[in-house]
């Protein structure tokens, strides 16, 4: 099955320290967990089908999945290893490669931002989407794209910003 919808999501803002000491230890802020919460629901009120959620084995990360995931409760979820910190390419690699129409991908960036908005130039975004992944990735934020025709179309980019954070 070919890729059809690919939604990067990173995580929630994290702690800034692990009480392990360990950057993969990192959980999420009581700011990060509502966040990824109403990113999930806005990525379901927007008719957003995942069939897929692959995600980081991080604990920020798997924290973020466990909020955004309340609003898809049937999708079926893959923890990875390989995809803490991992670059564009990899995490291409793993969307494509997961055999699904519809996924996510939780993680970490530089490897989100630079994916999303390489894809967004090599195929093409809605203006404000364009604008908002020039100016940055931040915690919390889903870009999602539609493929058909061998190029990436960019939906949509959802920032915590557009809740008034």
């Amino acid at each position: 099955m070919a890729l059809e919808r690919l939604i990067l999501l990173r995580h929630g803002k994290a702690e800034g320290r692990a009480p392990s000491g360990e950057d993969f230890d990192r959980a999420l802020t009581a700011r990060g967990h509502a966040n990824a919460r109403r990113t999930g629901q806005r990525l379901a009120e927007l008719g957003i089908g995942i069939e897929l959620a692959l995600v980081s084995s991080a604990v920020r990360a798997k924290e973020t999945w466990d909020e955004a995931g309340l609003a898809f409760p049937n999708t079926p979820v893959e923890h990875r290893d390989e995809l803490y910190h991992a670059d564009p390419g990899a995490l291409a690699e793993a969307a494509v490669e997961a055999g699904a129409a519809s996924v996510v991908l939780v993680g970490h960036n530089p490897g989100m931002h630079a994916l999303a908005f390489g894809l967004a130039q090599r195929g093409s975004a809605e203006p404000e989407a364009e604008r908002v992944l020039r100016e940055g990735f931040p915690t919390a934020s889903a870009a999602v794209f539609r493929f058909a025709d061998g190029h990436a179309h960019c939906e949509r980019v959802l920032t915590p910003k557009d809740e008034g954070e």
